[in-house]
């Protein structure tokens, strides 16, 4: 059994314990509470104790990574341009989507005033500061108490400056410097593969917590979020057959047939790597020379999730919308960067490690608490689909734009290579 349904079990379980102790024996719930939500509690901060160093250590690698992919070759400059309009576009598009869909599909009053009184542990959420305080608070004084007050937005301004002034360096330097942010992100994520193991139990204590406290209510959200934040994905996902067909100059139709092979993997394995193979195969059926799909579908795999930017904004926007947290345009604003930001430095990243690492910087920029993230990463292997969908059928469409400047046409030897 795979961790991401050992997770999804553990959350059901504990969802349908905690409503039958607190209707059957609600003594036996009260008791139970007080063991349940500490060890809910430390699980959801060891994960969140891990965030920042995360965060630093994948932007600085992953700017280091782009600017050595640039240096590559015209194809591979034209590549990472396309990739970066189409993240942040994915991100605009989930700040415009997902309060409409919020909107024409609202949560029930009901389920939400349940999960709020569920989570009450939580601060408030703060208030939006006017636009002027939010600006003057954008270039941090103090980098350590940034870190400290979790200023994502200011620790993400400073960390970008840092790796665009690495970048700039000696090349021995640029190369310590470089080792010593991949190691550190190595070991991060060696640490949070230990608390992933034990999620299940983080999770099924959480779960208990809340099904105890907001009963079968729990059950109503879970699957409203789900639906919301797919939709999100599933649009941001059909913006791939405009940009083949108007960019990379393909028929939508026989476009549709050669992105299905690929989806079909990218759906039965979750993997936009494994994917590969196939998408390889599609771009050469569509007509893309195998020296231009050869550079640009490696690079796509590794620098983008298309979905990531509109996908976890969905679940921050979610999240602030629960917990009545003030959205401003400028606070949207920067969760716009921030999630594309955040989404481009974990694209090869466990989907349970991504989900928090990405999404928390944007929740807290937003003043909604963290603490239901615990939760929603549970029910994540539903909207992973369709994040994987929309990833590989995004790499294809940016490979055939890409190609469309000159890639495709003659065959070559490359291509006979591939085919064979």
């Amino acid at each position: 059994m795979s961790q991401p349904t050992r997770i999804l079990l553990s959350l059901v379980l504990g969802l349908a314990l905690g409503i039958l102790a607190a209707r059957a024996e609600p003594g036996v719930a009260a008791a139970l509470l007080p063991i349940a939500e500490p060890v809910g509690t430390a699980w959801l901060n060891a994960l969140q104790m891990t965030i920042i160093p995360l965060v630093v250590s994948l932007l600085v690698t992953g700017i280091a990574a782009t600017a050595e992919a640039v240096k590559a070759g015209r194809t591979a400059a034209r590549a990472i341009a396309m990739i970066l309009v189409v993240m942040l576009s994915s991100a605009v598009l989930a700040a415009l989507l997902t309060p409409l869909f919020l909107d024409l599909v609202p949560l029930p009053a009901g389920s939400a005033q349940a999960l709020r009184a569920a989570l009450s542990d939580v601060p408030p959420p703060a208030a939006a500061p006017p636009i002027g305080a939010f600006f003057a608070t954008l270039v941090p004084t103090n980098i350590v108490a940034a870190a400290a007050n979790s200023a994502f937005l200011s620790l993400i301004i400073f960390t970008l400056l840092f790796a665009f002034a690495l970048t700039r360096i000696e090349p021995e330097g640029r190369a310590t410097l470089t080792a010593f942010f991949r190691a550190m992100r190595d070991t991060v994520l060696v640490m949070i593969n230990w608390i992933i193991w034990v999620a299940p139990l983080g999770v099924f204590a959480l779960a208990f917590a809340v099904g105890a406290k907001a009963g079968s209510a729990a059950f109503g959200a879970l699957v409203h979020y789900v639906a919301i934040v797919s939709a999100v994905g599933v649009v941001v996902s059909l913006f791939a057959y405009p940009l083949a067909a108007l960019v990379g100059r393909v028929p939508l139709g026989r476009f549709a047939r050669g992105a299905l092979p690929a989806q079909a993997v990218a759906i039965s394995t979750q993997s936009s790597l494994a994917s590969l193979p196939t998408m390889l195969k599609g771009a050469e059926a569509l007509g893309v020379r195998a020296d231009t799909s050869g550079v640009v579908l490696p690079l796509a795999v590794v620098m983008m999730r298309a979905t990531g930017p509109a996908m976890n904004l969905a679940v921050a926007i979610y999240v602030a919308h629960w917990f009545g947290a003030p959205i401003g345009a400028a606070t949207m604003a920067a969760a716009v960067l921030i999630a594309t930001l955040t989404s481009l430095g974990s694209v090869s990243l466990p989907g349970q490690v991504s989900f928090i690492s990405a999404i928390a910087p944007i929740v807290v920029t937003f003043g909604a608490p963290v603490a239901p993230l615990g939760l929603l990463v549970a029910v994540e292997t539903v909207p992973d689909i369709f994040r994987t969908l929309g990833n590989v059928t995004m790499d294809l469409a940016v490979t055939l734009a890409v190609a469309a400047r000159g890639g495709r046409g003659r065959e070559d030897e490359a291509d006979r290579i591939l085919a064979d």
